[in-house]
């Protein structure tokens, strides 16, 4: 599972300066920058304004399992998504495999808990053993002249996906403090980490701005 960073705009200056258009001021960019900036934009999240934090964004290249991109795609307010169609791809499916198979939690609420299955290479034939016969039903139904777009109804969430994701820092901020909880499922904090990493090193001061006032 990746997050790769293709492109962003703005930095923590764009910030300030979007907030100090108001009074016809501006600050010259620096690396770092100067105490004052910051302590602007620590008041700008602590006091919920958002507006300045919007002029700075992010593009992300991704690719996850299906199970996780659903998860992520709930995030949908400062953010735009556009993936990879299987109605017109035919490409061999990537699938996602792990050697870990985590049991259920006690609180239903949590999802799993941090103790793993018993016996996990039976659990992983098992699991092969249903994407073999997926993978195989998909390229069956291809190959009798079945369209793309409903042979892929067999294909199961295990897949991987890829998707381009953009939007402000203030939305990927919210996905980033609400998938990096402990309730979240594990494979989708993994894959949030990334943004998390990059986008603290790009908007520094913002970031943790960002993410102290959430």
């Amino acid at each position: 599972m990746t997050a790769k960073l293709i492109d962003h705009m703005g930095s923590d200056v764009t910030v300030v300066n979007a907030a100090r258009v108001s009074f016809n001021k501006r600050s010259p960019k620096s690396k770092p920058i100067s105490d004052k900036d910051a302590k602007l934009i620590n008041y700008l999240a602590k006091h919920n304004h958002w507006t300045p934090f919007g002029h700075c964004s992010a593009q992300f290249h991704m690719r996850a399992p299906i199970f996780v991109a659903r998860q992520l795609g709930k995030h949908q307010v400062g953010l735009v998504w556009n993936e990879v169609s299987r109605r017109y791809v035919s490409d061999d499916p990537e699938m996602w495999y792990t050697e870990e198979w985590r049991k259920v939690a006690d609180d239903k609420k949590q999802g799993s808990s941090e103790e793993l299955v018993m016996s996990p290479k039976i659990m992983s034939n098992i699991y092969k053993n249903a994407i073999d016969h997926a993978t195989e039903a998909y390229k069956s139904l291809l190959s009798q002249g079945v369209c793309e777009e409903q042979a892929r109804a067999v294909l199961p969430q295990g897949m991987y996906t890829e998707w381009y994701w953009s939007g402000s820092i203030a939305a990927f901020a919210r996905v980033c403090k609400l998938r990096l909880a402990s309730d979240t499922q594990k494979e989708t904090r993994d894959v949030v980490k990334n943004i998390n990493r990059q986008l603290e090193q790009r908007f520094p001061v913002s970031w943790r701005a960002l993410q102290g006032a959430m």
